[in-house]
């Protein structure tokens, strides 16, 4: 595992930053409290190959605009006064606007997230994913496109904040797996920038 007090990873073509301790415990643990409770979850359907799944998690997108990947269209919860201030904190960090944030709820370790990049159109042509943990720890795997082999593992902690930018979404993909190990329940919020007409810093 690669483990870094706040440090910038070194990966080709990639540019990620890693904090693991973004946030302070009571503050993390607050922020959970109120986002599992209050987040209106839901648990939509996928298509493959011709059938219907359940996504493996539950999720909400809050935002200015409807955002949509592997097929689903989400339209937008509008911000609560906490998810605003969560924003502003991590705008200041990146140094950059964000306008929409996908949750995930992963309540257990058969919740998962598929391989995938994070490169619709409508995020842009170099998109700021900035994506903060709340929660149990999960493994967070990196493999660059057209390899089947795990080449980078971090261990999203509770508070952590992982920034990925640049052209990372062009030559990489990332998961998080399903693990047999009893792990906590666990919301990730990944923030962004839609539908933005200038290529992004």
């Amino acid at each position: 595992m690669d483990l870094f007090a706040d440090s910038l990873l070194q990966l080709p073509n990639a540019e990620l930053d890693f904090m693991p301790q973004w946030l302070d415990a009571s503050c993390a643990d607050e922020w959970f409290r109120c986002l599992q409770a209050q987040t209106p979850w839901e648990q939509p359907n996928v298509v493959l190959h011709g059938r219907e799944y359940p996504v493996p998690r539950l999720l909400a997108w809050y935002g200015e605009a409807a955002y949509g990947y592997s097929g689903l269209m989400h339209r937008p919860q509008p911000w609560t006064p906490l998810l605003q201030h969560i924003r502003q904190r991590i705008e200041a960090t990146v140094d950059q606007p964000l306008n929409g944030a996908l949750l995930n709820y992963y309540r257990d370790g058969n919740d998962s997230m598929g391989w995938h990049s994070d490169e619709e159109p409508m995020l842009g042509r170099n998109p700021l994913i900035a994506s903060l943990n709340l929660g149990g720890t999960r493994r967070f795997d990196l493999r660059r496109k057209g390899s089947s082999r795990i080449e980078h593992s971090l261990e999203l902690g509770h508070g952590a904040l992982l920034v990925m930018r640049g052209t990372t979404q062009h030559y990489w993909q990332h998961q998080v797996a399903k693990t047999r190990k009893p792990v906590a329940p666990r919301i990730n919020l990944t923030f962004r920038l839609i539908g933005h007409s200038h290529e992004q810093r």
